[in-house]
């Protein structure tokens, strides 16, 4: 339980919130006072630096259950903190994301992903109560706490992927998992895209890949024919080299992969190692250059100051001024991850390595967890399942996976030049009509095009409706298409 103090706070911070909100104007919409965001949609940079509703004091893990292994985690605290509080008690989050700054509130609003989603699917699914800040009939604000059967189970449900349109979460109580001081990784080279999703199948199937549990899985395609998956398990020591890889500071995580067959990180590193070079995307800053990177400050070597320098490039254009009077076209962000499904995934990865000159891409197995968060057993690393394949009613309607299907993250990160004739969001309209065709969708963190009614069609447009009538008659909140597609 939550010690006096602990419980104390807790209150204090939820009856402020609910008076901050009351004050707020009833005529203008409410946002989130945040420091950092991890948006990419056009508009995203300026709308971040506005006044809002300040949840800071939700920061922090309340509570540590070992027994049960759940925490109380308030929302606005980042996945860092997390790790950095739950690490050295020999837990994790079911699923913790690449990126340092990500908040486990936006995480839930707004999903998230890694490497052990093949077997622990999205955050939210751990999630076993959240306190949400509603705007409430009266407009004036409301906290409720939702979970999956009890009076508010409809918000419980429709509030992943809803960016904000809905509340905002003031603290969870959410599912964790024993970890070990190291994660032993294993690269495994494919010469076609076909060849590395029928081994994603076998191993979302089995857990295991040659003779090896497989506790983390995610991949990179360099090429078409030069692709990899990274194969990982908890290790309770090293295996096979003198010492934990370090790629915090002049080696480089993703190029570590086409170099070496198999490596050692302690678990820290392994849960940040995309962030140190956010992804590959530090090249852009000139941060992989030996000269610069030995100049750089490690401790400023990470996705967050890298997003500062994309957010002030998007407010006053310096970059795009620049390439323009040297004579170079005008580029188009592309910025997306999109889920396929499996079956499905190496058609979409031969379409895109052909069409958009973007590489490297990332791959990142995912499917639903095979048991509700409100079980009463801990999840832990459950076993594969012989369940039937469940092509019903999606669970989570604002971002509708089908349990029993296989999924493949795709994520990439970059720009393209704007061609002769060609509209500035042409290749992202294309990209977005093909993850359509082939039954995916598009997380909602970047720049989208769709128009309203297809929108509505893909991300569950009656159920948040429903839920916008019921938590925020008024419209205190912007609505989700004017968040994910209209970045008001």
């Amino acid at each position: 339980m939550p010690t006096s103090v602990a419980v104390d706070r807790i209150v204090h911070s939820i009856e402020a919130a609910a008076r901050e909100f009351a004050s707020l104007p009833p005529d203008q919409p409410v946002r989130l006072a945040k420091r950092t965001s991890n948006l990419f949609r056009h508009g995203s940079a300026r709308n971040r630096v506005r006044s809002g509703l300040d949840l800071s004091a939700f920061r922090g893990v309340f509570e540590v259950d070992a027994a049960s292994r759940t925490a109380r985690v308030g929302g606005l605290t980042t996945y860092e903190e997390l790790v950095d509080a739950l690490l050295p008690r020999g837990f994790v989050p079911l699923v913790v994301p690449q990126l340092r700054t990500i908040t486990i509130g936006g995480a839930v609003t707004g999903l998230g992903i890694e490497a052990s989603s093949f077997r622990n699917g999205l955050p939210h699914e751990s999630v076993r109560e959240m306190r949400i800040l509603t705007a409430g009939v009266d407009g004036r604000g409301e906290v409720v706490t939702a979970t999956a059967d009890n009076e508010h189970a409809d918000l419980f449900h429709t509030f992943p992927n809803s960016y904000g349109s809905l509340g905002y979460v003031l603290d969870l109580v959410i599912e964790l998992e024993p970890a070990a001081p190291y994660v032993a990784l294993r690269h495994v080279r494919f010469d076609s895209v076909d060849a590395l999703t029928d081994a994603v199948r076998t191993v979302m199937e089995a857990r295991v890949w040659d003779g090896h549990r497989v506790d983390f899985v995610d991949g990179v395609v360099f090429e078409p024919r030069e692709s990899y998956l990274t194969l990982g398990h908890w290790s309770d020591r090293i295996e096979g080299q003198a010492g934990p890889s370090d790629y915090t500071r002049d080696r480089i995580y993703y190029r570590s992969i086409q170099e070496r067959r198999t490596d050692v990180l302690t678990a820290h590193d392994y849960l940040w190692r995309w962030d140190t070079d956010w992804f590959w995307c530090s090249r852009a800053f000139g941060a992989q250059h030996p000269t610069i990177r030995r100049l750089w400050p490690k401790d400023k070597l990470r996705s967050d100051v890298y997003w500062k320098i994309v957010a002030f490039e998007q407010r006053h254009g310096v970059m795009a001024a620049i390439d323009a009077k040297r004579g170079h076209l005008p580029r188009e962000r592309v910025i997306q991850d999109v889920e396929i499904p499996l079956d499905r995934t190496a058609e979409f990865l031969t379409w895109f390595l052909s069409h958009v000159p973007i590489d490297p891409v990332w791959v990142c197995p995912i499917q639903l967890r095979r048991a509700p968060a409100s079980g009463s057993e801990p999840s832990g690393i459950r076993p594969p399942s012989d369940e039937p394949t469940d092509r019903g009613t999606p669970p989570w309607p604002l971002y509708p996976m089908h349990s029993g299907v296989p999924y493949v993250n795709v994520g990439f990160w970059s720009s393209v030049e704007i061609q002769p004739g060609a509209r500035p969001g042409d290749v992202n309209r294309a990209i977005e009509a093909k993850v359509t065709e082939l039954g995916g969708h598009k997380s909602l963190y970047s720049d989208a095009y769709y128009d309203e009614a297809t929108f509505a069609r893909l991300y569950g447009g009656e159920a948040i409706a429903a839920a916008k009538r019921r938590y925020d008659p008024r419209g205190r909140f912007p609505t989700l298409y004017e968040k994910a597609v209209q970045a008001r």
